[in-house]
């Protein structure tokens, strides 16, 4: 397979597999307007596949006739056609599909530069709804038009995504605020979408007998679900930015309640730089901004027990310093005291204790594999380390593409004597984007950090004293958070 062509592979399954949860529960329900829909979008992506096809078929006789360099620029020239093509056509269609581009465009095992840069305008540059139509969605969740429920709307939005699209505006009482509008009838086409991929449930029985199919859809179906009601956004949003507030380097925007509905979802107006702009800063800048996304999403798992599981870069602001400004909190998961303990046990156990027996027994009560494996412990070990690589040992390390490309190829290694008897349990589904979004994301910053220093400050079995300037900075935050809820306890 074609590294272009396995890479797309790797975000259909992993970048969207929440999309493949709801149809498949849903049996024929629907209509007759979903399946016309259905079809439609169906056929557009056949169609858009098919050109891709045709379009290496065509060249292949120069390809085979090209020699060294050559060679090697029409493969780049059709990469990049490819990816101007799917850009183009999954940034109209919105939805599920183009979320599998969002994850394309960061999750990077073959792609040229030129080619990933094009499916980066996927984050948050495709072509927006009109001004008629988001006024219009304004009008029926608030019950005025947006320039009256405003002092100041700028019909021209400032970002565009896969399920709403972000205009700036005044509130009556002179704050400057972010409104996320919801396309009209997205959900609609969300479902059609999920129901084009009723084939990856049998592959999921093919590939991985061993995984409990149901129990996987029906969690990628709940989160997808609470995707589209931004009155959980909105929650999940205000729930992180109380627990970071004063954080020194993590920002997160207060939501303005009275105005976040269904369909609507407002916050503090923030700025700053976007991920394509960072890229062009130094180096120390990147690793500073690393080490913030890092922290962010451990600190939040083992404190907050919750991981906003839409890592891609459309999703954050850059201010230098490290500082970070976080979006998009849709795709939220919280973790009960006993979802999070094996998971703390694994880490535990093979990255502190050294102790393979205890790493086994713990990924046996997560659910990660079943307790009758006839496989060797080194076996397992073996293959899980990689993804424990990074914070196995103290000392500097650079997240690479390789790295990230080995993840996600072991990730996805269907042919290891393990996947027959490991499976991904419903409770922890989400939190796979750790393997494959945050580790590709701090790839295309060539991150440079002691990851293990950085992870014992917030690992809740070691706590250690801070290792970096900015660990320095949390402490105090820490501290300063400790304070205040003694003091709140205090008051009779």
């Amino acid at each position: 397979m074609k590294p272009q062509a396995r890479k797309l592979a790797i975000a259909v399954v992993a970048g969207c597999g929440s999309i493949a949860a709801v149809a498949l529960l849903r049996g024929k329900a629907g209509g007759r307007r979903a399946g016309n829909l259905r079809v439609a979008r169906g056929l557009t992506a056949l169609r858009l596949v098919a050109r891709g096809g045709a379009r290496y078929a065509s060249n292949a006789p120069r390809l085979f006739a090209s020699a060294g360099e050559h060679r090697q620029q029409l493969r780049n020239d059709l990469a990049l056609q490819t990816a101007e093509d799917v850009a183009a056509t999954l940034g109209t269609m919105k939805g599920v599909l183009m979320k599998l581009g969002q994850m394309a465009s960061y999750v990077d095992d073959g792609l040229t530069p030129a080619a990933r840069r094009t499916l980066s305008r996927l984050q948050d540059s495709v072509p927006p709804m009109s001004s008629e139509l988001a006024a219009r969605v304004v009008t029926e969740e608030l019950g005025l038009p947006p320039e009256q429920a405003f002092a100041t709307w700028d019909p021209v939005p400032i970002a565009a995504a896969s399920i709403g699209q972000v205009h700036r505006a005044i509130t009556l009482d002179g704050r400057a605020v972010a409104v996320k509008v919801q396309y009209p009838g997205i959900a609609e086409t969300i479902e059609a979408d999920l129901g084009n991929v009723g084939l990856l449930r049998r592959m999921l029985k093919i590939t991985a007998p061993s995984q409990d199919v149901d129990a996987l859809l029906a969690e990628l179906r709940e989160r997808i679900t609470e995707e589209l009601d931004y009155r959980a956004e909105a929650r999940n949003q205000q729930l992180f930015a109380r627990y970071y507030a004063g954080h020194p380097t993590i920002g997160v925007p207060e939501i303005i309640e009275e105005l976040s509905t269904r369909r609507l979802v407002t916050s503090h107006l923030a700025d700053g730089a976007r991920f394509a702009e960072l890229a062009s800063w130094s180096q120390a800048e990147r690793d500073l901004a690393a080490e913030t996304i890092y922290r962010f999403v451990f600190r939040s798992l083992y404190e907050m027990h919750a991981f906003n599981g839409d890592p891609h870069p459309g999703n954050y602001l850059f201010h230098g310093g490290g500082r970070v400004t976080f979006l998009d909190f849709g795709l939220v998961k919280y973790f009960t005291d006993d979802e999070l303990r094996p998971l703390v046990e694994m880490v535990k156990h093979l990255c502190v204790e050294n102790d393979p027996e205890g790493f086994r027994r713990a990924m046996v009560e997560a659910g990660f594999l079943r307790a009758d494996t006839p496989l060797p412990t080194d076996m397992i070990v073996e293959h899980m380390a990689l993804f424990y690589d990074t914070v196995r040992e103290r000392g500097p390390r650079t997240m690479t593409g390789e790295y990230a490309s080995a993840v996600s190829r072991r990730f996805f290694d269907f042919r290891s004597p393990l996947a027959a008897y490991a499976a991904i349990p419903r409770s922890y589904v989400i939190l796979q984007r750790i393997n494959l979004g945050l580790f590709a994301l701090l790839a295309e910053l060539s991150a440079t950090a002691d990851w293990r220093c950085i992870a014992e400050e917030i690992w809740p079995f070691v706590q250690a004293p801070p290792c970096t300037p900015m660990g320095a900075a949390e402490a105090t935050w820490l501290a300063g958070r400790r304070d205040h809820a003694q003091a709140r306890r205090a008051v009779p």
